[in-house]
């Protein structure tokens, strides 16, 4: 980084970090939408390709729009590195398979999105990874379940679609302890709100398909940590290719300029529906750390400097009752995808933990009358009508 944005602000960072201005001096970022790039001389090239010599190789691993991209995220986060990834999964198949070999134990939440229980649970264990899940909040669960092979420990806070909130301070600790490496997902959080490389994390992933890019434009996702266990994952993806491309990292680097002021928003909109919702006969609980109810509203205030954007709630009645509501809503789009401008609603037990076999999604507590909504940045007043037209529903 450079020497003058070492004490920068994150509102600064967002918007400084990562950029090398090329001959033209241009302003704004530029796309390098090249695969290859020329080298002046076969011991040059032979030297880039050794990593004994600056510069960019080959566009699956070294391409200065990602690099920017890369640069500035980490900064963001208070890291040394980071690595972008094409999709948020990918940023956690990297991992994995950057530092787990066959017969190593992971220890994952039950409170993840439902795609990661599908990978650790259905595929890590395939290539002999032994996979133990874990009530989010319960240390004690997390203690226990800690074995002499035990290399991982992957959570996401809050979690996806409850809301829990994790004690990143105590797992750090008793993953050191362990000699394992803490990963956590701060796909709802965004850096603006929560750094967990702070609080004791090894690693960051992220999904910037979310909040990162923040307008439901393109795939991508990032590994933030140190530069020796970064360094790991550039590997597997030089090797393996789920590599950003070029235009994504230039939407996602753009979209970080406006991240904080974003998840402000997001926050103060999502805390508004949570207490009119709460407030409401027709739904039987509503999940959001926002709520001075919520078990986890006092340590969210520790951790993090806002609530966040996505809630969920359970409405009395069944399936058909969820699906009525969600049926109704207007101005709400119905997509599984959150952390976008647009306020979106699912139904979590059909789609983001459909594949879920039932005993585990009534562990993660993904009931059938459960609604998640990731709260955008349109007006609350014409959200809190929206809901209304759900509520009529029921």
């Amino acid at each position: 980084m450079m020497d003058f944005l070492e004490d920068a602000e994150l509102d600064t960072l967002a918007i400084r970090a990562g950029i090398q201005r090329g001959p033209e001096g241009e302003h704004s970022e530029p796309i390098f939408t090249t695969s290859s790039y020329v080298f002046k001389s076969a011991a040059e090239a032979a030297a880039r390709f050794a990593g004994n010599s600056p510069g960019n190789v080959y566009s699956r691993y070294t391409n200065p729009t990602v690099r920017l991209f890369q640069d500035r995220i980490a900064a963001l986060e208070g890291a040394e590195s980071a690595v972008a990834t094409s999709s948020g999964m990918a940023a956690i198949l990297s991992t994995c398979m950057a530092h787990l070999q066959s017969g190593d134990h992971v220890i994952c939440s039950r409170s993840v999105f439902g795609t990661t229980t599908v990978w650790f649970t259905r595929y890590m264990e395939k290539f002999g990874v032994k996979v133990s899940l874990v009530p989010l909040t319960d240390l004690d669960a997390w203690r226990s379940a800690v074995t002499p092979k035990t290399k991982l420990m992957f959570l996401e806070t809050p979690s996806n679609p409850l809301c829990e909130v994790a004690d990143l301070g105590a797992l750090s600790a008793l993953a050191k302890q362990a000699n394992s490496l803490l990963v956590v997902d701060n796909c709802f959080c965004t850096p603006a709100l929560q750094r967990p490389l702070e609080l004791g994390a090894d690693l960051v992933v992220h999904s910037a398909t979310k909040y990162l890019d923040g307008q439901g434009r393109c795939l991508g996702g990032a590994v933030v940590g140190s530069t020796e266990l970064v360094d790991p994952v550039l590997a597997f993806i030089r090797t393996c290719g789920p590599t950003m491309s070029p235009f994504n990292a230039w939407v996602f680097a753009k979209g970080l300029e406006t991240l904080r002021l974003r998840m402000e928003a997001h926050s103060s909109n999502a805390l508004k529906l949570a207490e009119y919702l709460a407030a409401r006969p027709e739904v039987e609980k509503v999940f959001y750390a926002g709520l001075p109810d919520h078990p986890g509203h006092e340590l969210a205030k520790k951790q993090q400097r806002a609530f966040g954007g996505v809630m969920s709630f359970r409405v009395k009645g069944d399936k058909a009752a969820a699906w009525r509501f969600i049926d109704a809503v207007r101005i709400m789009s119905l997509t599984a995808n959150l952390g976008d401008a647009k306020t979106t609603i699912v139904h979590p037990a059909t789609t983001t933990h459909g594949r879920l076999a039932p005993e585990e999604k009534q562990a993660a507590g993904i009931t059938d009358n459960l609604i998640r909504v990731s709260v955008g940045l349109e007006s609350p007043i014409d959200l809190i009508k929206d809901l209304d037209r759900g509520l009529a529903a029921l």
